[in-house]
């Protein structure tokens, strides 16, 4: 009976061990805790799981919202600990109470949990546990249970019998109606989900009246997440049934009063034309998109700008230059001298993409002079946007149209004071070297592509290593023997050793692609020589050149001219000297 007691106690050990630590003062030893469920389930096996862990850890949700939100995390996770899913039901009750609180990352991953433990309901089962649940939470007292509820219908909808669904729909609709304006907004953020899976004759009867409501919903904030709806209602009906289901409140939302609306029609314009397909496309979205670029806010006017290329690739092939020549084309030239950046940076991000939607004539005579003002434009963001995207009027027009607005407006953003402008210049500088020829590049853009090796910024002189090997990619190995390396040799005898590095670095990647002979023949010799540099960062740093150099020089050089400075290095009386030393002569012998 002793050895039955205490193979009991045993037993009962690690849920003993739980429920101190779950009601130890130290809220992280109670989330560490909560972070070992899986184990302790284990453990305990699912008949215990489900008979004593789980109604514990029911009553027990009274806890610090990072407690909280690591147990409704968990929760998802247990179907296989419970015995799978035929007792899935059984982590429904301590879900539910999770799904009520009043934190909302708990409640949203609380909802998270239950939707994947719904996937595990049998059909029954979710008629006879999880509607009876979502039932509880849309007709609860507090808003947060009707909150959560909205983002559980689709899960349980597709599966349940036709009066349930019925049910389902008409507990939808109430809390579409709520009278607490964050129901109505979690209603209105899961209507185009709960839409996708409801047969499309009760779509058109009873969610198109409710996606109408909140689209007129007092509240802006709802309103604008009905307007989110809309590209995702409309996808779901006929052509015949859109203009009069879908098209009215469109054109309401564009002209609503907030601009918040107005902005998150614009930021889902391209989905909404794909959803309406291209006859409304032509007849009604261009007039409103015209209407949403010429904006009073400006956010609203930059959302819209964003999607100019995209939504004139989505247009009907039949009308697609007269759209935009006629109707979008106008409205682009006043963006162009937008008084607000984040406008003008906007367009010039997409802008450059309608030259191959237009064509060579109509890029000449119409778009080219647009590029030229915005390589001139104040805003870095904006030249910058321009010459990211040279590549698309490249493929139509060729670049020598822009080269003499484009060199100044580079030099400019080149020497920008903000260094993420500067970074990013230099990362198109390999592009902008293939497009603009190798003596053009030689005469103008070198010099520059090597001052950025000397900028004060460590991001900006790596940056400018990494530009210098592709360009070197680009125009081959002789190009680089006469145009760079004895620019970067001349570096190894700066007197900032910070320059110094940088030398070295170059040659980390110069070695890989300028080939063995000059490697060994050009850059190894000024290696070595730095061997006796008197900084300790840059003899250790030669170590590492030395390392990274070796696969790319002459196997002849290695032991006569290599190995003898690095065993030198190796007994320097710098520690990290030392270390690099060693390393490097481990890497080669290696």
């Amino acid at each position: 009976m002793a050895a039955s007691d205490s193979g009991t106690d045993e037993s009962l050990y690690p849920i003993a061990v739980l429920i101190d630590e779950l009601k130890n003062e130290d809220v992280q030893l109670r989330l560490i805790s909560i972070k070992k469920l899986s184990t302790i389930a284990l453990a305990l096996g699912v008949e215990r799981t489900r008979s004593e862990l789980i109604p514990f850890l029911t009553e027990t949700i009274y806890d610090e919202d990072e407690v909280l939100l690591a147990l409704a995390e968990q929760l998802g996770n247990f179907i296989n600990l419970v015995g799978g899913g035929e007792f899935a039901h059984c982590l429904l009750p301590p879900l539910e109470s999770l799904a009520t609180v009043e934190e909302t990352v708990v409640r949203d991953k609380a909802v998270a949990s239950l939707r994947a433990v719904a996937a595990h309901h049998s059909p029954q089962a979710l008629e006879q546990h999880f509607v009876p649940l979502v039932q509880r939470l849309a007709g609860g007292d507090w808003f947060t249970s009707r909150a959560s509820a909205c983002g559980l219908f689709s899960v349980c909808y597709p599966r349940v019998s036709a009066p349930v669904k019925a049910e389902l729909r008409e507990h939808f609709r109430s809390l579409c109606q709520d009278d607490t304006p964050m129901v109505r907004r979690a209603a209105a953020f899961k209507l185009g989900e709960f839409a996708r899976v409801v047969e499309v004759e009760y779509v058109k009867s009873d969610l198109i009246p409710m996606f109408v409501n909140l689209a007129q919903d007092e509240q802006d904030s709802v309103r604008l997440l009905a307007a989110e709806a809309c590209a995702a209602v409309a996808a779901l009906l006929p052509p015949e049934d859109m203009e009069q289901l879908v098209m009215p409140t469109v054109r309401a939302r564009a002209g609503d009063t907030s601009w918040r609306v107005r902005y998150m029609v614009a930021d889902k314009f391209v989905e909404l034309q794909q959803a309406v397909g291209p006859e409304l496309a032509r007849s009604d979205l261009a007039q409103i998109f015209q209407a949403l670029l010429k904006d009073t806010e400006a956010e609203v006017r930059a959302a819209a700008a964003g999607k100019v290329k995209d939504f004139c690739m989505n247009l009907d092939k039949a009308h697609q230059e007269h759209i935009i020549m006629n109707m979008i084309l106008p409205q682009i030239k006043d963006l162009v001298c937008d008084p607000n950046q984040h406008v003008k940076s906007a367009l010039a991000s997409v802008i450059m993409g309608l030259s191959p939607i237009v064509g060579r004539q109509n890029t000449i005579e119409h778009l080219l002079p647009l590029f030229l003002t915005q390589l001139k434009d104040e805003c870095p963001e904006v030249r910058l946007n321009i010459i990211s995207n040279l590549e698309c009027v490249n493929e139509v027009i060729g670049i020598q149209q822009l080269v003499q607005s484009l060199l100044p407006a580079i030099v400019e953003l080149a020497e920008d004071t903000k260094w993420r402008v500067r970074l990013a210049i230099i990362e198109h500088m390999p592009l902008l070297a293939g497009q603009l020829g190798q003596e053009f590049f030689d005469e103008k853009l070198t010099g520059l592509c090597m001052s950025w090796l000397i900028d004060h910024v460590y991001a900006i002189r790596e940056a400018a290593t990494l530009n210098l090997k592709k360009l070197v990619e680009q125009y081959g190995a002789p190009w680089a023997e006469t145009n760079v390396i004895p620019k970067v040799l001349a570096m190894s005898r700066e007197q900032n050793y910070l320059h110094r590095m940088t030398y070295l670095f170059c040659i980390n990647v110069l070695s890989e692609v300028c080939g063995k002979d000059i490697t060994t023949r050009v850059l190894l010799p000024t290696v070595l020589s730095m061997a006796d540099d008197n900084v300790a960062n840059v003899r250790f740093n030669v170590a590492k050149t030395l390392q990274k150099m070796a696969p790319y020089l002459d196997p002849a050089v290695i032991q006569p001219q290599v190995k003898p400075v690095l065993e030198k290095l190796n007994v320097d009386p710098d520690v990290d000297v030392k270390y690099f030393a060693s390393e490097a002569i481990a890497g080669i012998a290696g």
